[in-house]
């Protein structure tokens, strides 16, 4: 027979999951439109671009680092690509390289500084955050980049069958990202990074690769979800992926990252994304105020962290 410990221990990893069940089952109650066909595509939709920046913050939280630069890197990616995507002048494969060369350069520049120049990760990001959005401003004087061609706007609007594509590309990053974590070597360096650098280093991981991979991988999706968005909403605007960071944060330590490293899935990444886009979605149709959205979050993410640390302080024990 399992003991109480094992049983806990096996709840916890699918806590997230029962407490988003039971938050569904209360919506479809108190709500009228939650479970309808139309509803459950908007909140797959909404939720795309945050999962797909969720999934790169995921990576770099493992490690034990942070990256406040993903909404930077969002807006920057989203206008430059929109400036690439007007009718007629270049082929789509265009916008999607130089948006994804924008995320690759900014995580390899925040990898280094980090890895090489040993700043600390909240300052580094920070800074190249602020950069990134003066950078923004100036690229078009603080004007939003419009007249997309069609074939642009389909990346955050068209759909395959009846999935829209940001689903669909929101799934295809996700299994990449379980991948990655679960089945190759890099993601096992990446869990032991997070568990103990010194250790890792010891046992012949280069870390410092490690960590500017994964500041390369946060970029990279980051860039994707400035594509969908932008597409979505047929502009590349200024303002475009303005506190993002905090969501895709959110994500990830509510799905069980821990912030303290060495700890995380791909799985209690997807429950931490839906948690959120169903908590918006249900008090939007509840016609709750938006400030009191922001405050429910913020409770669920220090009781996310409290938990982690009250299961680290029990398994010391």
């Amino acid at each position: 027979m399992l003991s109480t410990k094992k049983i806990g221990g096996k709840l916890g990893k699918y806590i997230i999951f029962i407490f988003l069940a039971v938050f569904c089952v209360v919506l479809s109650v108190t709500t009228s439109g939650f479970l309808t066909e139309k509803n459950i595509i908007n909140v797959l939709r909404q939720v795309s671009y945050n999962g797909v920046i969720a999934v790169g913050m995921t990576f770099v939280i493992i490690t034990g680092n942070i990256d406040l630069s993903v909404g930077g890197v969002v807006g920057l990616a989203a206008i430059v690509a929109c400036d690439f995507a007007h009718p007629g002048e270049y082929p789509l494969i265009i916008p999607i390289l130089v948006a994804l060369g924008i995320g690759a350069l900014v995580g390899l520049i925040n990898g280094i500084g980090i890895a090489y120049g040993h700043v600390p990760a909240f300052i580094m990001t920070l800074g190249t955050n602020t950069i990134l959005r003066g950078v923004i401003m100036l690229y078009n004087n603080g004007k939003p980049v419009l007249n997309l061609s069609e074939q642009y706007q389909a990346i955050g609007s068209g759909y395959l069958g009846k999935i829209p594509i940001p689903v669909i590309i929101l799934i295809a990053v996700l299994l990449l990202g379980w991948f990655i974590l679960n089945k190759t070597r890099f993601g096992r360096h990446v869990l032991a990074v997070g568990g103990n650098e010194q250790a890792a280093r010891v046992s012949g991981i280069n870390t410092k690769l490690v960590k500017i991979t994964v500041y390369i991988m946060s970029g990279i999706f980051s860039a994707i979800a400035g594509m969908i968005i932008s597409a979505r909403v047929n502009a590349g605007s200024p303002t475009l992926g303005t506190g993002y960071e905090n969501d895709a944060i959110a994500a990830a330590v509510i799905g069980g990252t821990s912030m303290m490293g060495g700890q995380g899935s791909m799985i209690g990444t997807i429950g931490g994304i839906l948690i959120i886009g169903v908590m918006n979605n249900g008090l939007d149709l509840l016609n709750v105020s938006s400030y009191y959205q922001q405050v429910a979050k913020g409770i669920i993410i220090i009781a996310a962290v409290l938990f982690d640390m009250l299961s680290k302080s029990r398994k010391s024990k």
